[in-house]
C-alpha cells in the first residue's frame, strides 16, 4: 500500500520532468555553430578519435568553400590573433639572431662586407628562431619531447621566416646602411621600423595558411 501511494506521487513530478528535459534538449540543439574555427584542437576531451576527424573534415570543408579574395574569408578574429601571435614568436627569434650577427661581425669582421655580413645574420636570425621555437614547444604548453620539438620547429615554415628577415633587414638597410649604432636615436628608431616591418611581411601570409590548411608556421 506505502508502495503504490510513493508511486502515484511521484508520477505526477515525472510527467512534469519529462517535457522540460525535452525543452532543454530541443534548445541545446538548436543552437547556432561557429563556422570561423581555424583551430582543431579546441574540442571536448572526451570525444571519440572518429569524432575528431569529422569535425576537422567538417570544418576544413567550411573554411575551404569560402573564396581566399572574398572579405568574410580574411575577417575571422581568432584566426588574425593565432596568426599574430604565431608570427610574434618567430620574430622574437629572428630579431635576436639577427642584430646580435650584424653587430659582432661588424665589431670584430668588419672586412666581410655588409653584403656578406647582412647574409649571415639572416641566417642567423632563422636559427635562432628554430632554437627559441624547440625550447617553447618543449617548456611550453605544448610540452613535447625534445626530438619531436626540434622536428616540429625545423617543419615550420620558410616562407614565413625568410620573408620576414628579407623584409627586417631591407628595411634597415634603406634607413641605416645596416650599421649598428647604439649611441644614434635614428639606429633605434630605424631599428622599430624593421621590426615591424618584419613582423607584418609575412602576417598576411600565415594568416592564409592557417585560415585555409589549419597549419600554423610553428
Amino acid at each position: 500500500m506505502f508502495f503504490l501511494t510513493t508511486t502515484s506521487r511521484l508520477s505526477p513530478l515525472r510527467s512534469l520532468a519529462w517535457p522540460t528535459s525535452l525543452g532543454r534538449r530541443h534548445f541545446t540543439s538548436s543552437l547556432p555553430t561557429r563556422i570561423c574555427q581555424s583551430n582543431p584542437q579546441s574540442r571536448s576531451p572526451c570525444s571519440s578519435t572518429s569524432d575528431q576527424q569529422a569535425t576537422s573534415t567538417s570544418s576544413s570543408a567550411s573554411t575551404r568553400s569560402v573564396p581566399i579574395f572574398s572579405r568574410a574569408f580574411w575577417s575571422c578574429r581568432s584566426t588574425w590573433r593565432r596568426a599574430g601571435i604565431n608570427t610574434l614568436r618567430c620574430l622574437v627569434g629572428c630579431t635576436i639572431g639577427d642584430f646580435s650577427a650584424l653587430w659582432t661581425l661588424q665589431s670584430y669582421y668588419p672586412e666581410l662586407g655588409m653584403n656578406t655580413i647582412m647574409l649571415a645574420s639572416m641566417g642567423c636570425g632563422i636559427t635562432t628562431s628554430i632554437i627559441l621555437e624547440t625550447v617553447l614547444l618543449r617548456r611550453g604548453a605544448d610540452q613535447l619531447s625534445w626530438s619531436r620539438a626540434v622536428r616540429t620547429a625545423m617543419g615550420m615554415s620558410m616562407v614565413s621566416m625568410v620573408a620576414m628577415e628579407i623584409a627586417e633587414n631591407a628595411v634597415d638597410y634603406h634607413l641605416t646602411g645596416g650599421v649598428i649604432a647604439f649611441e644614434d636615436p635614428k639606429f633605434w628608431a630605424a631599428a622599430v621600423l624593421s621590426i615591424g616591418a618584419g613582423y607584418l611581411a609575412p602576417l598576411p601570409y600565415n594568416y592564409l595558411r592557417l585560415r585555409r590548411y589549419g597549419k600554423a608556421c610553428h
